[in-house]
């Protein structure tokens, strides 16, 4: 190799003062126009005063690149020889690989057939029984197994499906009941109202604020006994009805008991402080007035409580 290198620079070498005039007539072509290099190369040439090389060197020339083509005739048979060594190799390896495989899958069944003889199978007639029968096992428990899991998705989509529909009958009860408030916000007389209210109960039982409204109305009519029912009611389903305080109140004092009027009250105010503006207005609360712990519990002034009385 290090020959084959040495004989390309001596080429090389022989070669170099044609190229350097080349590349001499090279720039000059870049610096001027075409002609002007033309006539340049021409002037270097008519400059010589001896051929740029010999004879001798010529004949060495040869030589070396004669010598040069037989090195690379001989690397490329060297590299074609290893390329085909190689191929044999790998096609060695795969024949020997082909044949242990079939001599260890003969190994294999000789292997299973002694197991299959300690085992007791002595025919394929056994073996096939035996297979069945553990297929068949296999194939029961799958199926058991897979049934138990349609059991559980029925039961599931049995529990979603009574969901849905008491979800449903609940959306219809509830847009029943808000188109009852409706009417009954429209109505003008208590009894309108009390119809209307005693159909939303009929609906719910437990809706305490139909209750509340309701001992509302019966109010108005003059009946504070049925009224203080209606909120003793409400009051057993929410203990913690403002609302039902707020009536009973008014129907203590509609009846002139004015400490247990307070009292409700009290109450009343202690879940919301917004009904002390409602009760400030609030009629049926006009007999309070003059009742000094009313007065106390509202902080009325002297002067607004002539106000509110006048």
């Amino acid at each position: 190799m290090r020959r084959l290198i040495l004989r390309l620079g001596l080429c090389l070498l022989a070669l170099a003062p044609a190229v350097c005039a080349i590349a001499e007539g090279d720039v000059v072509a870049t610096a001027d126009t075409r002609e002007q290099a033309a006539q340049a190369v021409q002037e270097k040439v008519d400059e010589l005063e001896q051929p740029l090389y010999t004879p001798f060197v010529e004949r060495y020339v040869l030589d070396e690149l004669k010598q040069l083509r037989a090195d690379m005739a001989a690397q490329r048979v060297e590299f074609t020889e290893k390329v085909v060594d190689r191929q044999l190799g790998a096609a060695d390896k795969a024949i020997t690989y082909a044949t242990d495989t079939v001599t260890y899958f003969f190994y294999l069944i000789a292997g299973v057939s002694s197991l299959l003889v300690l085992v007791g199978w002595t025919s394929i007639r056994d073996i096939k029984e035996k297979v069945h029968s553990l297929a068949n096992e296999e194939i029961s428990k799958l199926v058991s197994q897979y049934e138990e899991r349609l059991r559980g998705i029925e039961e599931q989509l049995s529990e979603k499906t009574k969901h849905i529909e008491h979800n449903r009958d609940e959306i219809e009860l509830t847009q029943e009941v808000q188109s009852l408030w409706l009417r009954a916000g429209r109505e003008q007389t208590p009894a309108s109202k009390i119809a209307i209210y005693d159909q939303i109960l009929a609906l719910r039982s437990d809706d305490c604020e139909a209750l509340t409204y309701k001992a509302d109305a019966v109010l108005e009519l003059g009946e504070p006994q049925w009224a203080i029912s209606l909120c003793l009611q409400a009051l057993e389903i929410d203990s913690e009805n403002g609302n039902a305080y707020y009536q009973l109140a008014c129907a203590h004092a509609h009846q002139e008991q004015w400490e247990e009027a307070v009292d409700y009250l009290g109450r009343a105010l202690e879940r919301s402080p917004a009904y002390r503006d409602e009760a400030l207005d609030d009629v049926a609360l006009e007999g309070l007035y003059d009742y000094q712990p009313f007065v106390d519990l509202m902080g009325i002034r002297p002067l607004e409580a002539a106000e509110q009385k006048a």
